[in-house]
């Protein structure tokens, strides 16, 4: 019996215009095959979200193919038949064999094939910069005979234009986000275990909101005080104490894509210095969405903030955000001074003003966006508050 196809977020003429504008980079680049390796690029080209990404496997798109062809472990085969968007005879598997073996692996399993049907005389386009370097000499002798190009970039800077459809996805997931933060404002009070009130929050982002579930859960870091300095570390085995600070990160998830949301909680009367520190970003986050227009470099959007955040006595080192979309950060373009890159309609970004001090100050909040003529249109409809519990 043939397996049954899960239910696909885009119509099958969404992923073949994404090809074609692949196809279109790889003229361009006078490549005849182009292998994609990283799993955001794979889902974006096919909508595969299996968690296999930690075994070879590989994405071919062919010009002389309409769709493309997966290769990957055997195990994961099914994965893939039943989420992408391609023919299942598209679907080749490599054995257990190629698994934790230390002469050949599945890369070699794609390598043959390329050069089986006849392929890659004319060049093989890898993504270079996120595969071994013993992987990318593998494809160079492997295939001497063909020129070898570095597309590390072909996928990643077409995906950062999103399309009306993928809009959508991220509204559905700004939903869900938003709605695992009121959560976090019913349940963290004092004396409840962190690892409880993540938990329920973690719950309510697979729950999901407006009839839309989530479909993954993504990154989540819940930094409470002694920790409120911190950005990247979960819950501990604590309990909340009356009076201390808790900075959440989070992100619903649709078919991949993320609108990634941050507040702070206060349980009980913040101090004067992150009340003023929290109005002065409050400030800053809504000069920068001012910013965040057609035309504007992300450059203009990081001073917006900076310039405004400073004229409220505070700085910012680290960057003010970055391209958001499919498994949240998109290695395109940074909202940081110095980055040049033009702003179209469409991108999207992580407005991410989380500002940790000092190893006893910190504090977060942040907007998902897209730019738009009149500036960056926020996708949360979270109250832009210091949360007192």
């Amino acid at each position: 019996m043939a397996m049954p196809k899960a239910s696909q977020p885009f119509p099958r003429s969404e992923y073949l215009r994404r090809l074609t504008a692949v196809k279109s980079e790889m003229k361009r680049r006078e490549i005849e095959v182009l292998v994609v390796t990283t799993p955001a690029n794979i889902t974006y080209l096919s909508g595969y979200t299996s968690k296999s990404g930690y075994a070879p496997q590989g994405l071919i798109v062919s010009l002389a193919d309409e769709e493309p062809t997966f290769i990957t472990r055997r195990m994961d085969g099914p994965a893939a038949i039943h989420q992408m968007f391609i023919d299942r005879g598209n679907v080749i598997s490599y054995p257990e064999a190629l698994i934790a073996n230390s002469e050949r692996d599945g890369y070699d399993a794609i390598i043959e094939f390329i050069f089986d049907v006849g392929l890659g005389h004319k060049g093989i386009g890898i993504e270079a910069k996120f595969l071994p370097a013993s992987t990318v000499e593998k494809f160079k002798s492997c295939a001497a005979q063909a020129r070898i190009v570095d597309c590390t970039d072909a996928v990643s800077w077409i995906r950062g234009l999103k399309s009306d459809l993928e809009i959508a996805l991220m509204r559905e997931a700004a939903a869900i986000s938003d709605a695992g933060m009121l959560k976090a404002n019913d349940v963290i009070r004092a004396d409840v275990r962190e690892p409880d009130a993540a938990a329920e929050i973690i719950a309510t982002l697979v729950h999901g909101a407006n009839g839309k579930p989530g479909t993954d859960v993504a990154s989540f870091y819940l930094c409470a005080t002694p920790r409120i300095s911190t950005c990247h570390i979960r819950w501990t085995e604590d309990v909340f104490q009356k009076g201390s600070q808790i900075n959440l990160e989070l992100s619903g998830v649709r078919h991949g894509y993320t609108s990634p949301l941050m507040r702070t909680f206060s349980l009980g009367k913040p101090s004067d210095h992150i009340r003023r520190l929290h109005e002065g970003e409050v400030a800053g986050l809504e000069a920068a969405l001012a910013a965040a227009k057609t035309g504007t470099t992300c450059s203009d959007v990081a001073v917006a903030f900076n310039t405004t955040l400073k004229k409220h006595g505070f700085e910012k080192t680290s960057r003010c955000g970055y391209a958001v979309g499919i498994d949240w950060t998109e290695p395109t373009a940074s909202l940081k001074e110095g980055d040049v890159t033009v702003l179209k309609p469409n991108m999207t970004f992580h407005l991410m003003l989380g500002n940790w001090i000092d190893e006893d100050v910190g504090y977060v909040i942040s907007e998902t966006f897209r730019v738009t003529d009149a500036g960056g249109e926020p996708f949360t409809k979270l109250p832009r508050e210091l949360f007192v519990i």
